[in-house]
């Protein structure tokens, strides 16, 4: 007799959570691994040249996998030794290694207690399954599943794709206007090329479930692929533009445009060049991008790395809190002083008195004269790092206001974005007021941001080659997100369909007609439909075309056709002509070009 459900779904609870604690036991085994067992792997490659003797095999592959690459081999020459050999291979060669079973002993050694924690995680994993197979079938089960998108993510339907089609096309106008070109890379990248790029935000990386093969997470952003596209092709120079998903295991905020599948779309310029003239043209693309979109008034937060790094030291932060200080900074725009002080302290292991210096400083804005002005601070003009990006903001506002942007720039010393690749300047673009929508204020912050990278690339390369990159990601999924809240308070129109021309009948059996004209006019390149019905009513074509914005329709009557006419509507006129069918074509052609009709995909109506 099958159980209850309520009992089956208790016991698939209970047996999820043991699997759960068996895997975290296996993790916290993983991170407790001692040094002894490293000994005992160098003492066993004082002998050998490899784990299984003399010839390399897939357990040299997985222990040369799971090691790190900056282990002190000081107190292990013989695993240096070995390490630097496996490094020699390339994955050709790798992929023809044997498979070799050495002693029981020095697979302990590398493995520990993983084989048998493995073993138990698949005995409970078997039974889990097992206790979700009986629950499946049984009749009340269907009952339970809810039909929904995954947590952070959703789907749009043709208005809300019609808004994202039409700003991302204003962007890439401006990205196409400044010289870049397009460029694409997988969704998922090899974890160790995205691990250890992202500071704190490590933790959010979604990591794929291993296959038994590559060991890959889904892309974080789009930055580091482009670092690893540049290292992995020998490219010095380049300027390119890339919109692509990219995923997140963030806590979804869906109504501000926070999910965990969402669109970046960046733009960046790689390459050796003076100081500052990229990064000014960065800012640029930037403004002409919010001027085009026109959502709302803007400014763009500057600030340097350097900058940030001497603040940290003038204010006496050791050197090795310098990445982590700065991401709590980087929480001003979120949160008070007072709470990102409390964390410093407490979380980071920051001095109160070293806190507080910080916080004096990063409540300063201003521009060319606030630069001015520090470069004759006490604690900040003995600062080398200091006066280097001081020097550097000064030099980058005179570049702005060449380009006419500099009213629209500020320098703010609060600004810290926390992503640990950035060296030199950083900058965002922030809406200054809430957005209205419908009869309510929306605040949205942030609407893009970016800065200097000039070592990501390097880490990429074999022999540490440094090609210097600046570049700015738009937050596109921010301005859907006030665009289609706009759409829903009825602030905005939009048009989802590019039809210009409907065909329609006003009796019956007529649709071999109208299938021979709608042939004719796509032939000729005219955006055309008909009714799928063979009789269709006339009210419910006009009313068709009404509701998707078609704003002429070609009418068929039986007495027009037997005198070689046709009629063209004016949909929201109503005014109808009778033209010569022979001329129909030339006639919708002039029609549709003094039609206001802005550009392709539907314009955004306000």
């Amino acid at each position: 007799m099958a159980e209850p459900q309520d009992i089956l779904l208790q016991k698939i609870k209970e047996q999820g959570d043991l699997v759960r604690k068996l895997k975290a036991a296996k993790e916290s085994s993983e991170k407790g691994k001692s040094s002894q067992d490293l000994g005992k792997i160098n003492r066993h490659l004082s002998e050998y040249s490899y784990i299984s003797g003399y010839v390399p095999s897939k357990i040299d592959v997985e222990l040369h996998y799971n090691l790190e690459s900056n282990l002190d081999f000081q107190k292990y020459p013989h695993l240096k030794r070995w390490w630097n050999h496996m490094r020699s291979f390339s994955d050709s060669e790798i992929a023809l290694f044997p498979i070799i079973h050495p002693s029981h002993d020095i697979v302990n050694a590398i493995k520990g207690n993983r084989k048998n924690f493995d073993i138990q995680i698949q005995e409970e994993v078997s039974k889990l399954l097992a206790l979700k197979a009986q629950l499946g079938s049984e009749d009340a089960a269907p009952s339970k599943f809810v039909l929904k998108t995954a947590k952070g993510t959703r789907d749009y339907n043709p208005q809300q794709m019609t808004i994202r089609n039409n700003v991302l096309q204003k962007i890439i106008t401006v990205f196409k206007k400044h010289g870049a070109e397009c460029i694409d890379t997988p969704v998922f990248e090899l974890k160790e090329v995205l691990t250890g790029k992202y500071g704190e935000d490590s933790k959010l990386i979604y990591d794929l479930k291993d296959q038994g093969g590559e060991i890959l997470s889904l892309r974080y952003d789009l930055t580091v692929p482009l670092a690893r596209y540049l290292a992995m092709n020998k490219i010095n120079t380049l300027k390119r533009y890339h919109i692509a998903k990219v995923y997140r295991r963030d806590n979804p905020a869906m109504t501000r445009g926070r999910y965990r599948e969402f669109y970046q779309c960046d733009f960046d310029i790689a390459g050796q060049y003076d100081p500052m003239v990229p990064d000014a043209e960065c800012l640029l693309v930037v403004t002409e991008i919010m001027d085009a979109l026109d959502i709302g008034k803007y400014v763009l937060k500057v600030n340097h790395r350097r900058l940030l790094d001497g603040m940290f030291e003038a204010c006496g932060v050791p050197a090795d809190k310098f990445r982590s200080t700065c991401s709590t900074v980087d929480k001003l725009d979120k949160s008070p002083w007072e709470e990102v002080r409390t964390e410093m302290i407490n979380e980071k292991g920051v001095q109160p008195e070293a806190a507080d210096r910080i916080g004096e400083y990063v409540r300063l804005n201003g521009g060319t004269e606030l630069a001015d002005k520090l470069l004759q601070d006490e604690k900040l003009s003995k600062s080398k790092s200091a006066v280097e990006g001081l020097e550097g903001i000064k030099l980058l506002l005179h570049y702005c206001e060449l380009f006419g942007i500099k009213d629209k720039i500020l320098f703010d010393l609060s600004l810290a974005r926390g992503l640990d690749y950035y060296t030199g300047v950083i900058y965002e673009a922030v809406l200054t007021q809430p957005i209205k929508i419908g009869n309510e204020d929306q605040t949205v912050g942030s609407i893009a941001g970016g800065g200097r990278y000039d070592n990501l690339v390097g880490m990429f390369d074999s022999k540490n080659k440094q090609v210097p990159c600046v570049g700015v990601s738009i937050g596109v999924e921010r301005i859907f997100s006030v665009l289609e809240a706009k759409l829903a308070a009825g602030d905005i129109s939009v048009r989802t369909s590019d039809i210009d021309v409907y065909v329609a009948s006003a009796q019956k059996n007529f649709l071999e007609e109208r299938m021979k004209i709608c042939a004719e006019l796509w032939k000729a390149g005219i955006k055309t439909e008909q009714s799928y019905k063979k009789n269709p009513k006339m009210l419910n074509q006009l009313q068709h075309c009404e509701e998707n914005g078609i704003p002429l329709a070609v009418i068929l009557g039986e007495s027009e056709l037997k005198r070689g006419l046709v009629k063209i509507r004016n949909i929201s006129t109503r005014k109808e002509d009778e033209i010569p069918r022979a001329n129909l074509v030339d006639e919708l052609k002039s029609r549709i070009e003094v039609l206001d009709i802005k550009e392709m995909n539907g314009p955004l109506h306000k």
